[in-house]
């Protein structure tokens, strides 16, 4: 199994990327999707998710920011990320979760990750 995660990169306060995050080796269907971050010195953090059935879940300090989809056809999750700020800063990982036991917030849950990809919002 493999998640490759690309999109990150340096933008304004204010600006938007879209992340994206290709999964191999797995029914990707089948599959709950997550993203997460970790900023320098923080915990890792919760973003957003999407389960098999296309349900979403936000962090509150995203909602209304960024947008989660997934393209089962491509295998792809995609996180959309509009009005960025600063404090949005971090390392952004995606995830993929088979059963959700307690909480598709949890990253402990999740079983697959992919490498990371780091965006960085200027002030």
């Amino acid at each position: 199994v493999q998640l490759q995660a690309s999109g990150g990169g340096l933008v304004q306060a204010g600006g938007s990327l879209r992340l994206s995050c290709v999964a191999c080796g797995l029914p990707f269907s089948l599959y709950n999707m997550g993203w997460f971050r970790q900023a320098p010195g923080k915990e890792r953090e919760f973003v957003a998710a999407i389960s098999s059935s296309g349900s979403t879940y936000y962090v509150g300090s995203v909602q209304g920011r960024f947008t989660i989809s997934r393209d089962n056809a491509k295998n792809t999750v995609y996180l959309r990320m509009n009005v960025l700020k600063p404090e949005d800063t971090a390392v952004y990982y995606c995830a993929a979760l088979r059963l959700v036991r307690s909480a598709i917030s949890n990253w402990k849950e999740y079983d697959y990750w992919g490498q990371g990809t780091l965006v960085t919002v200027s002030s």
